[in-house]
Parts: structure tokens; sequence; C-alpha cells
């Protein structure tokens, strides 16, 4: 049994008789610090909580040390513009920009489309050199991000996956939790996969199994994530529980960090950054901290 916490945890696991791979996670403390950085309504307070939650599984299938795994929503003409999330090693951050005068007109249920709009949902892979970077970019539809996450990879990467996230508030906070499932028959790299040709009953046996997990479940901690595992896999194939991995609020703006980003503009775009008080502010979006820089201080 690998030894994890019961949140603020994700476990990668296999099920190899069936050729999937998936990731579970559960959040808590971790996600309560992200969304405590701005005063969100409770409904879009969830959405970045399941966008957090989406992050963290995709982040998980990264393998090396270092990578990065950004998921964004941008729209056109949306009650929410942007929505940001990001992944690496572990650190998790993300942030909503919205109308809140668009959003207090809304019906008390709103859709996915009447939030977003017209908007895409963009899932970037930043891997160490040679490999560099690789992006997808899907219409954003669905009831749900994780619907539109699900059409990502069958859209883009041509993968069958199950996602189910679910988010809850109780008197400790709030948690999120979810489960990805992915069936790869012909492996991860450099084979025309199966699911291609034809349907397969090993991955359609997988993801009835899998979308019996309960939001109770994945939000609760009653059960350890390995035994959601079980209780879901367990009867007719092996499970195969890979690595634990903890989660953190993982902001990377810091005064080095500022600087760096400030020395790399031109003199005169730097000089008009410069304030009445001769200072520079900078504010972090993701954790709502102002940095103020001595215009002073930079090298011009």
């Amino acid at each position: 049994m690998v030894d994890i916490a019961l949140t603020d945890s994700i476990l990668s696991f296999a099920i190899p008789a069936k050729h999937c791979r998936g990731r579970v996670v559960r959040l808590g403390p971790a996600l309560d610090e992200i969304l405590a950085a701005h005063a969100y309504p409770p409904l879009i307070r969830d959405i970045l909580a399941e966008a957090v939650c989406l992050t963290a599984m995709l982040g998980a299938l990264l393998k090396d040390e270092g990578s990065q795994l950004t998921l964004q929503a941008q729209t056109e003409a949306g009650v929410i513009s942007l929505l940001a999330c990001d992944y690496k090693d572990g650190a998790l951050r993300g942030y909503v920009e919205f109308d809140r005068e668009r959003f207090a007109s809304q019906p008390v249920a709103p859709s996915l489309m009447a939030l977003f709009g017209k908007g895409y949902l963009a899932i970037t892979f930043d891997l160490p050199e040679p490999r560099g970077r690789n992006q997808g970019i899907v219409p954003l539809e669905g009831g749900s991000l994780s619907e539109a996450v699900q059409n990502y990879f069958f859209q883009s990467e041509q993968i069958p996956t199950l996602i189910r996230v679910a988010v809850d508030e109780t008197a400790e906070g709030i948690s999120a939790g979810g489960l990805l499932v992915q069936h790869l028959p012909e492996g991860e790299e450099g084979r025309e996969r199966l699911h291609v040709q034809l349907d397969h009953p090993e991955w359609e046996h997988v993801e009835i199994m899998g979308s019996t997990v309960t939001p109770t479940e994945l939000t609760g901690t009653a059960l350890p994530l390995e035994d959601i595992l079980w209780r879901l896999f367990s009867e007719s194939d092996e499970v195969m529980v890979l690595n634990g991995k903890p989660c953190v609020k993982g902001c990377r703006c810091n005064e080095d960090h500022i600087r760096d980003v400030i020395a790399r503009f031109p003199k005169e775009d730097k000089d008009d950054m410069v304030d009445q008080d001769g200072n520079i502010a900078i504010d972090c979006a993701f954790c709502s901290k102002t940095f103020t820089i001595s215009g002073a201080s930079l090298n011009n």
C-alpha cells in the first residue's frame, strides 16, 4: 500500500489487464488556500475548484520532473473571460477573471455556455528539452469543464477517457476530488491505437465501473484513495497503485521572479511602468499579492 495522506494527494494507478492508466485525486486545505486568494461567489469558486482538480489529474500524467501542465479556458463575450490553472511537481495554482455585474444577472444555475459563451479550452504540456511544448485546443463544449476535457482527449489525442469530478463545501472548507481513467491499448507512443478502428469491450467494462464512483467517495475522507480504486476495479482486474504525490498551493511569484520578468523589457517600457513614486507595482492574479519594485533598483 502506498503511504499517502487522505487529502491533498494524487495516486497514479494502472489496470494492466485492461490496458488502462489513471489518476485519482482529493484536494482540501491546498484547494482552500488557492480559492481564498479572491472573494469568489460560490458558483465561480466551485468552477475554479473543478478546474484545479482537473489540472492536478492532468499534471500527474507528466512523468518528468520540472514539467508543467497548464489548463486555460478563454472566451469571447462570456461572463467568465479567463480561467487559468497550472501544475508543476505537485504545486497547484489557479484563478478566474469574470464580470461581477453580468454574473449577478445570471439565473440561479447558469449553464457552462451561459458563463463562458463561445470559447475554447487549451491544455498545454511544457516538457523538458528537447520535447518542449505541446498544446491542444478544442471548443469549450459540454455541460461541465470535466466534459470539455474529455472532449479534448477524444478530439486532440484520440484517447478514450473517463473523468469524474466532485466539489463539496463543509464546515472545514471546500474539498474536491476526481477520477481520470484512460484506455491505451497500443501503448502511448509509436503505433496507431486500436480504438481508432473499433470499440473495445475491455474499455467499456472499465468505463462502466469507473462511472459508479460517488461524489462522497471523491470528496470525503472516510475512504483512502487506494480503497476507492479497489472498490471500483478489483473485482475483475488487478489494480496496480504506482505511486502517490502530495499537492500544495504553489504560486511561484516572488520578488526575484518579478525582477527577472521586468528585466526582460526594454528600458523605454520599464520607464513607462514606473509610477509617480518611482516604483513598479506588479499584481499576481493567482495569489492576489502586489509586489512593489523600486524603479531605481532595476538595471536599465
